[in-house]
């Protein structure tokens, strides 16, 4: 089986995309479409919670959304005013149904879906502890240690209970959860991973990302506070602040690659963003070139900055097929190499006798790059340069990324002369950690830095227990997602 995306999978994947709906007839079919929004935050599988007043109903299959929950009899049995839904990226562990979110259970209060997106660094700590208690996990991911913590717990109810969990967790989440007493948006106090609300006529909504809003004709209402809880019910909407505030760092790379450009965050526009990152990096790292070429797409609009700030025209050098499925089975290695082609191809009259500066969101492992410069060069390129709209990627993300450890990392293992030789590049730049928080409309304070910029600089924002040293590499347990 070959991925016929190459330059998407040398990438560092965002792991999950939560959506969440009170008070909406037929809550489930807003929240198919919310996670349609959403597939690129995780393409292996997804699921769908819904609750009637009565009972809850669930649907979760692997794949994308479109085959799953465009079907009306999917989407009648998901009956019930409010629905909670997930789509997840896999990493480490099992890929399989026991692991799709949302999670339920019935507890002893009621039944309680739960959707998540990030990772908790301590949950094999706490998974071990609860297993001595007499807990038993259906699944391999680390979400299912929230429901036993909230099972497990003192207090009376079930807000409470979910309180008393997440003060026991570490690391980063952004839940959604699903309760016979109301729906639950929350973040964690860092704020590491993102979440929005919305309001649609009657209905809230919560979702991982402003694009998701505007699907359903959704207006945007705020983003949900680092260490804030949001209860929405027939009562109304009520906000807590239950935990020890702390200086939010939410994760920088959500600008320069994981959400959409068509995405606010934190007030800011996306794609305006990546274009001051692309325009940061022409000043930084000028090249003589006669062509900026994107990688697509994810490269496109910082690629559009690099050619407005330098002069150097802007060019698709790389044509990108959409029409080409996932996954293909190869007879032969020969065959297997062509299949590379179906997604990606260089536009070799444009190319031909040209010095080409590449502009792509970052480099993990280097592979894709090693691709992309010889395939400039196979099509007739006389130079070809590139840079990096990020910092080198040398630390490991513990936080829900799908991250290599770090001795996969490239630029954990050479430096930036020794990259440029291995991807036999005529020259390579990355733009600098300062330079992106410019971009970014900030000045770094390295003593107490505004976003979590772990992956590049190693600062970790929250203890990292399951870790047996901060870049060993990724957690066992499978992340949330």
């Amino acid at each position: 089986m070959l991925t016929t995306n190459p330059f998407d999978d040398d990438k560092l994947h965002e792991e999950c995309g939560i959506f969440g709906i009170w008070a909406a007839d037929d809550a489930a079919s807003f929240v198919a479409l919310g996670l349609h929004a959403l597939q690129h935050r995780g393409q292996e599988a997804a699921g769908i919670t819904s609750f009637d007043g009565k009972h809850f109903h669930s649907h979760r299959a692997m794949g994308h959304v479109a085959g799953n929950f465009d079907r009306d009899d999917v989407i009648r049995k998901l009956s019930g005013r409010a629905a909670i839904g997930h789509v997840r990226y896999s990493t480490t562990g099992e890929s399989g149904l026991r692991n799709i979110q949302p999670l339920f259970a019935d507890l002893a209060e009621g039944g309680f879906a739960v959707a998540h997106n990030g990772n908790l660094s301590n949950a094999l700590t706490l998974r071990k502890t609860l297993n001595r208690r007499g807990s038993i996990f259906q699944s391999s991911s680390d979400t299912e240690v929230i429901i036993h913590l909230v099972a497990t717990s003192s207090y009376s109810t079930q807000l409470d209970r979910l309180t008393d969990a997440l003060n026991q967790v570490e690391g980063a989440y952004a839940l959604v959860v699903l309760t016979e007493q109301g729906l639950v948006a929350c973040r964690d106090p860092l704020g590491i991973r993102p979440l929005v609300m919305g309001r649609l006529g009657h209905s809230t909504i919560f979702a991982s990302e402003t694009v998701a809003l505007d699907v359903i004709g959704a207006k945007f209402v705020r983003e949900v506070e680092p260490g804030e809880v949001v209860l929405i019910n027939d009562d109304g909407l009520r906000s807590f602040k239950p935990f020890a505030k702390a200086a939010a760092r939410p994760c920088i790379f959500e600008h320069v690659y994981f959400s959409r450009p068509d995405s606010i965050i934190e007030g800011s526009s996306v794609y305006e963003v990546r274009k001051n990152i692309g325009a940061e990096l022409a000043r930084e790292a000028p090249v003589d070139a006669d062509y900026v070429v994107p990688v697509p797409d994810s490269g496109v609009p910082a690629a559009l900055g690099f050619s407005q700030e330098s002069g150097i025209p802007f060019e698709l050098g790389i044509i990108r097929s959409h029409y080409v499925g996932r996954t293909f089975i190869q007879p032969s290695q020969d065959v297997r190499h062509l299949g590379v082609k179906l997604k990606h191809n260089a536009n070799s009259a444009l190319i031909q006798g040209k010095k080409i500066v590449l502009i792509d969101d970052s480099i993990v492992r280097g592979t894709t790059s090693v691709k992309i410069v010889q395939m400039m060069r196979d099509a007739g390129a006389r130079e070809v340069h590139m840079r990096i709209a990020s910092p080198p990627t040398k630390h490991s993300c513990f936080y829900g990324v799908d991250t290599p450890e770090r001795a996969k990392l490239l630029a954990a293992q050479m430096n930036v002369e020794a990259m440029r030789d291995y991807i036999n590049a005529d020259s390579l730049a990355f733009i600098s950690i300062d330079g992106l928080y410019r971009a970014l409309g900030d000045t770094r304070d390295g003593q107490n830095p505004q976003r979590c910029d772990a992956c590049f600089t190693g600062d970790y924002p929250t203890a990292l227990t399951d870790v047996g040293g901060k870049d060993s590499g990724s957690l066992s347990l499978v992340a949330s997602r």
